[in-house]
C-alpha cells in the first residue's frame, strides 16, 4: 500500500514548557513525569516510547479542533526538549505496531466517516480500507486501552 503519511507533532507549541518549574507547569495544566518503564510513555513528537530515565510532559493537546461535535481534546506525553517531528511515509511507526489502537476517520468538514479498533501490526490494511473511501480526508488514531491520541494519518 503506498500513500499515507504519518508525522509526530511539531515541537513548537510545547517548546515554553521546556525546563519549566513545576509551578510553572502547574499553571499551565501540565505536568513532568520521568519514564519508568518501556513501552509506556509515547511521545507524540518523536513517535517513540521514551526510555527509563526519560523527562517527559503530560500536557492537554486539542488534536480534533473541529467546529462540529467531535471537537476533541486529551493528554498526551511530549518528551521534553524533543525537537525533531518524527515523518513516516507509507510506513507504521513501531510505537503504534506494539498496541491496540483506536482509528477514526474523518471527512474534510471534521465528521466521523467510519470507525475501527486493531491491533497496531495490522494497521496499514485498516489505512487503505478507510482511505478507500474517497470523502474521507484524514484519520486520527488512538492508543485504545488508555485512549490517548496517537497520531494523524493523512494521505500523501
Amino acid at each position: 500500500m503506498s500513500g499515507f503519511v504519518i508525522a509526530g507533532l511539531d515541537p513548537a507549541p510545547f517548546r515554553h514548557l521546556y525546563g519549566a518549574s513545576d509551578a510553572e507547569l502547574a499553571a499551565a495544566g501540565a505536568v513532568r513525569m520521568r519514564a519508568d518503564a518501556t513501552p509506556g510513555f509515547p511521545c507524540r513528537i518523536t513517535l517513540e516510547d521514551a526510555e527509563p530515565g526519560e523527562d517527559l510532559l503530560l500536557v492537554n493537546y486539542e488534536h480534533l479542533p473541529v467546529a462540529t461535535p467531535y471537537r476533541s481534546a486529551h493528554a498526551i506525553f511530549v518528551r521534553e526538549g524533543a525537537e525533531v517531528a518524527a515523518r513516516y511515509e507509507d510506513a507504521v511507526p513501531a510505537q503504534f505496531a506494539r498496541r491496540l489502537l483506536s482509528v477514526r476517520a474523518f471527512d474534510a468538514a471534521g465528521m466521523m466517516r467510519d470507525a475501527d479498533v486493531v491491533d497496531g501490526r495490522a494497521l496499514e490494511p485498516l489505512i487503505a480500507r478507510m482511505f478507500g473511501d474517497p470523502a474521507v480526508a484524514y484519520l486520527h488514531v488512538h492508543n485504545a486501552k488508555p485512549g490517548c491520541f496517537a497520531g494523524r494519518v493523512d494521505r500523501a
